[in-house]
């Protein structure tokens, strides 16, 4: 008896699969499709992303060989189509090195290619702060103390990255304009500040003598 409420059973499961089947199956093999195509989809951007790296990377090497014969005008060509050209993070890389081909000879070319990235908002504060950081060193021989201010100020602050950099570049700046008590303003806070690192912890030493000699004589 039990085996008849068995089979009986079996049959009751074996007919409502059939019907489940029956409503559902177009949309079972869709989703099936679907998966399988997501997956061929995802893996053949991830071989094109890959190929399109291992390309932007060689590119990048055969721009900074340039580089390295002295051939600055060509590097800073084949960085620029580089930046032009490739994926994120090499465009951001070559954009950085284009600049830098351009500063020993084009040095006003070259404040507007750092500010064009310290202005971009597609890139990270820290590349932002960076650009702006190479171009006030460019500038900081030349450039009045008030642009000076303009353009670090802002950098100097606790908890910003590049703040030691650009206390350092602003107590220079300040020295060069013969303001002595805003120069020691710069320095104290690159005193102060705990993770300053050694070299500019040493040249602010440097300084903070040079002034404490000028005051004496």
């Amino acid at each position: 008896m039990a085996d008849i409420f068995h089979e009986v059973d079996e049959e009751v499961r074996r007919e409502r699969l059939a019907q489940f089947w029956q409503r559902y199956s177009i949309l079972i093999i869709a989703a099936c499709v679907l998966v399988i195509a997501g997956v061929g989809g995802w893996r053949g951007y991830v071989w094109y992303m890959a190929r399109e790296a291992a390309v932007a990377g060689a590119q990048f090497e055969a721009a900074a060989t340039l580089a390295e014969q002295g051939k600055a005008d060509e590097a800073q060509a084949a960085f620029a189509k580089v930046a032009a050209e490739a994926p994120g993070g090499y465009a951001t890389l070559a954009r950085f090195r284009a600049a830098a081909e351009l500063a020993p000879s084009k040095r006003d070319e070259a404040v507007k290619a750092y500010d064009s990235l310290a202005a971009d908002a597609s890139l990270s504060p820290l590349w932002q702060d960076l650009a702006a950081i190479r171009a006030a060193l460019l500038l900081v021989d030349t450039a009045p103390l008030t642009e000076m201010q303009r353009r670090l100020e802002p950098l100097a602050d606790s908890g910003r990255a590049y703040r030691h950099s650009a206390r350092d570049v602003l107590a220079l700046a300040a020295w060069r304009a013969k303001d002595p008590a805003l120069a020691k303003k710069y320095l104290d806070m690159i005193a102060a500040d705990g993770e300053t690192p050694p070299g500019i912890r040493s040249r602010a030493d440097v300084l903070a003598a040079l002034i404490a000699g000028n005051g004496k004589s």
